[in-house]
């Protein structure tokens, strides 16, 4: 889940309009100053909001403004068939593929070939990660999140149904699993029947494209304000019979200072949801914390973790890889290769 809101830039007074030196009259410098802390509240407002989540995620750079893509079709225009990515998946999440060099180099320095997240960020048309993902591709498996779960509520059903036709129309040659719906139980993404329209309405596309589907839970025991969106209640009663038969992943996004640091009975956990979903291969969809001096203790202790459920693939996708391992000589990324080197 990535909170990194970036259309406030309150960090260059120039693109505020406060520019002093072209003051001509005391009337227009106090405006201007007007205007500059006018800026400064809505920013201290938005960093408010994001803070009340608990989601401490470092932001990502801003990225480009989207141009309007053409219509797409209804299926992705390649055929190419996805590689199967083999079990188990050492996952890693990409938030931010500016830097894109760095960035590969620390994924073609582990020792075992990763799967990547790359968080599609919302307002951002395809076309920006055509090459981004097309780099990653050939150091990684691929997979793509649709829409990261804090920005489902800002689109409509249909504007959720056309993102995920844009994107795999752009990108459906290089992507190898199809991330329809991130932290789908989350209380924060909307009306909850908008919800699960728009994850029934991206899954649908996908199948019908031919390619691989994964959707990642929000494990919330104890921790929800409505009962109703705790993961297995939700689960049982939102997602629909042909996605718990026909989903090809389903996965846990955990982290433990969101739930008052719960360390759930992960065995007991995934066992509950192998029964769900019978024909899914299972794991983590995202793992982390923010806090600097756990980061090696908590990464170690996700990744090599034991879990003989059948179909477990581990997975983890810890959120923070851009920020905690690239580039390659940050320490970190050795803590990763000797845990993924464990298994």
């Amino acid at each position: 889940m990535n909170l990194s809101p970036s259309f406030v830039d309150s960090s260059n007074p120039s693109a505020a309009g406060f520019s002093l030196s072209k003051c001509v009259c005391l009337a227009t410098f106090f405006l201007m100053a007007a205007t500059t802390l006018s800026v400064q509240a809505q920013t201290v407002e938005l960093g408010n909001r994001v803070q009340q989540t608990n989601r401490l995620r470092q932001p990502a750079k801003p990225a480009p403004a989207p141009t309007q893509p053409a219509p797409a079709p209804s299926a992705p225009a390649s055929a190419t068939s996805p590689r199967a990515i083999p079990s188990p998946m050492y996952g890693v999440t990409v938030d931010d593929v500016s830097g894109l060099n760095d960035v590969v180099a620390s994924l073609s320095s582990l020792s075992k070939m990763p799967t990547t997240r790359v968080v599609f960020d919302e307002n951002v048309a395809p076309s920006y990660y055509r090459k981004p993902v097309e780099a990653i591709n050939k150091v990684s498996y691929v997979m793509g999140e649709i829409l990261d779960s804090y920005y489902v509520k800002t689109l409509t059903v249909a504007g959720y149904t056309e993102r995920t036709r844009q994107y795999l129309s752009a990108l459906g040659d290089v992507v190898d699993l199809w991330e329809v719906g991130n932290e789908i139980n989350g209380e924060w993404l909307g009306n909850n029947a908008d919800v699960v329209a728009k994850m029934t309405g991206a899954y649908d596309l996908v199948k019908a494209a031919g390619k691989p589907t994964a959707l990642t839970l929000y494990y919330n025991q104890d921790c929800w304000s409505k009962p109703s969106n705790e993961m297995f209640k939700w689960s049982e009663a939102n997602v629909p019979a042909r996605m718990k038969q026909g989903l090809d992943y389903v996965l846990i996004s955990y982290y433990e200072e969101d739930c008052n640091g719960l360390k759930p009975d992960w065995p007991a956990v995934f066992q509950k949801l192998g029964a769900m979903f019978p024909n899914s291969k299972i794991g983590f969809g995202e793992v982390g914390t923010s806090s600097r001096t756990q980061k090696a203790d908590y990464l170690t202790r996700y990744y090599t973790m034991k879990i003989n459920t059948p179909n477990y693939v581990g997975g983890h996708f810890w959120w923070y890889f851009r920020q905690d391992m690239v580039p390659s000589t940050k320490p970190l990324l050795q803590t990763l290769n000797s845990a993924i080197s464990a298994k």
